[in-house]
């Protein structure tokens, strides 16, 4: 009798683990599930992961395996457990998954409701249920802190390691019923090998649905964010007229691009009122030149904010037949202001996922940023400072392009130094942007500017320069010109050094010198040839690495704004290299700027 006692027993408790593993299954589909992995140090994530993984806890305890002198009764929910009784469940693998998932205090508060739950259950019997349960859930979260995996997609603990510290779990839990419990040491004999067993086999194919689900979708995003970097460079020239230049032919190229690149059933692009293109299913009626047609798109127009529908309903198009049942609708801005729309449809809601919203929300960015940038070129035209103003929005197109080929290499094989990069090139457009806008800005944002420039140029040349920078915090609000030692930088960077590999050095020292801003740019290179150097900032100079404008526009733009208060100076240092300084009036920003 022993031995089928214990195979009925075994194979009763697979089912309650295949139970809840075929739960867990169905959770990492969910994408406010794969939010709470991703983002669950907040207390407001860590108390959604208590309530779900308290849930699984006390399912796990309903649906136990009575053990009785009389045999195994598992028929319905055990809601009362009589207090000659003890049940056989699957407790501790929620409460140990919800420890390594969601850390020690998650562990513990799941494992303190699925113990307070197991003490009313058994009639105010097996108090000690509310010690060991939130006990080994503490344990848990310890465990999985401190064996966390180095995936930074998935950092938790590996299944693996996970089940062989599930099989502790399991042993203290059966420790403290061997020794507290009416049944006792029998009890044990009976459950521990199918308890230990099986909950450790659980808790690897629990954490491995996650671990596995989480490492695709990011793998899928990795796919997907090359694909935007590629559709970034084929886009720019479409829509650095502004989305008013942007009609018939034109249009329709640049919404079968994006749905080529992002594979949804549909794509719209809209000005404030009017459909500028639309490609894909619902064609017959989201025509070109219309009226835009859908209420969800004037609601994103109006508000400024993305917007996704998951039925045809709160799409709003009025088309009895149209085909499109989800959508995600994105604002394209310049300068804060909403010019139009990009609209992602599908004829299948279930394709919308996490995935699809970030991707989105990227697009949307960067068409956003390459607005602003045909913007301010068309902005800078009708200002009255157009000269100094074209100057400071230079945009050199080689640059941009070998840093679009040089995240796309590094896509390859580090995706989160990818996206640092795209954080850093949006940064650097961002400040070109608006030094198209300003005269003068503080030293703290020409900093960040270079700062984003040093980084992108790091990608592409490891090592190769060293930047040294002196200065006292307290010029941080200072202005100057924008730009102003970018170019100082990026030109000893492009000819100081024509044929070293190592031992590159740029040193910046910004310092006050009575009521006047001195900013010292030096390298240690090869120097200036004495009959360009009583050229520099007077005329062009050019060299086989550019056309030698940049020094020029320079000290143009400083003469502009400061006249004989202001100066430019170039020469040859005695230990070798060259050596710029800049001088202008001090004058601090105010508060707003």
């Amino acid at each position: 009798m022993g031995l089928t006692y214990l195979g009925e027993l075994f194979i009763l408790m697979m089912e309650r683990v295949g139970l809840i593993v075929l739960l867990a299954v169905l959770l990492v589909h969910f994408t406010y599930f794969k939010k709470l992995l991703v983002q669950r140090n907040s207390p407001k994530r860590m108390l959604s992961l208590i309530i779900l993984f308290g849930f699984f806890a006390i399912l796990s305890n309903l649906v136990g395996i009575q053990i009785t002198s009389d045999g195994l009764k598992y028929s319905g929910l055990l809601t009362q457990i009589s207090p000659n009784s003890s049940i056989a469940n699957t407790r501790s693998l929620a409460i140990g998954v919800s420890g390594f998932v969601g850390g020690p205090w998650v562990g513990s508060a799941v494992g303190l409701i699925a113990g307070v739950h197991r003490f009313f259950q058994g009639n105010g019997s097996n108090a000690f249920y509310m010690v060991s349960s939130p006990l080994i859930g503490f344990l848990a979260g310890y465990a999985g802190k401190k064996s966390s995996s180095s995936n930074a997609y998935a950092p938790f603990i590996k299944p693996i390691k996970g089940s062989l510290v599930a099989v502790g779990l399991e042993c203290i839990q059966l420790l403290f019923i061997g020794i507290f419990s009416r049944e006792g040491w029998p009890l044990v004999q009976l459950i521990a090998l199918p308890m230990i067993l099986l909950n450790s086999v659980g808790t690897f194919i629990f954490l491995s649905t996650i671990v596995n689900t989480l490492i695709q979708e990011e793998q899928a995003r990795a796919v997907q964010t090359h694909d935007v970097l590629a559709l970034t460079m084929q886009t720019l020239p479409y829509l650095r007229s502004g989305l008013e230049g942007l009609k018939g032919e034109k249009a329709q190229e640049l919404a079968t691009m994006i749905k080529a690149s992002t594979k949804v059933s549909a794509v719209s692009l809209t000005n404030q009122s009017k459909i500028l293109a639309h490609v894909g299913a619902g064609i017959d009626h989201h025509f070109p030149s219309h009226d835009v047609i859908t209420e969800l798109s004037r609601e994103v127009i109006e508000s400024g904010q993305m917007r996704i529908a998951h039925s045809k309903s709160e799409i709003g198009c009025t088309h009895p037949d149209c085909p499109l049942e989800a959508a995600i609708v994105v604002p394209l801005k310049s300068n804060q202001q909403v010019l139009g729309s990009m609209k992602l449809y599908f004829t299948n809601p279930s394709q919308l996922s996490y995935v699809e919203e970030q991707l989105a929300r990227g697009l949307g960015a960067i068409f956003s940023m390459q607005l602003e940038l045909g913007e301010a070129q068309l902005q800078s035209k009708l200002l009255q400072d157009a000269e100094i103003k074209s100057l400071q929005a230079q945009v050199n197109p080689h640059f941009f392009f070998n840093t679009i080929n040089t995240i796309l290499a590094v896509m390859r094989f580090d995706h989160d130094r990818a996206r640092q990069l795209l954080l850093q090139l949006t940064t650097y457009f961002r400040h070109n942007l608006q030094a198209s806008r300003q005269t003068k800005i503080p030293v703290e944002k020409e900093l960040e500017h270079l700062y984003a420039y040093l980084s992108l140029n790091d990608a592409r040349f490891p090592d190769r320069y060293h930047i040294e920078l002196d200065m006292p915090e307290a010029l941080n609000q200072y202005l100057l010109p924008p730009l102003c030692i970018q170019v100082l930088v990026e030109n000893a960077i492009r000819h100081a050094f024509p044929d070293k590999k190592d031992n590159n050095t740029v040193v910046i020292e910004i310092k006050k010198l009575d009521d006047k801003l001195e900013i010292v740019v030096a390298d240690n290179g090869v120097g200036i040839e004495e009959d360009q150097l009583q050229r520099l900032g007077k005329e062009s100079v050019e060299s086989k690495e550019g056309t030698g404008t940049a020094l020029e526009n320079l000290a143009r733009r400083i003469e502009n704004l400061y006249g004989d208060k202001g100066s430019f100076q170039a020469a040859n240092r005695s230990t070798g290299g060259a050596r710029f300084t800049l001088t202008f009036p001090l004058e601090l920003a105010n508060k707003e700027d």
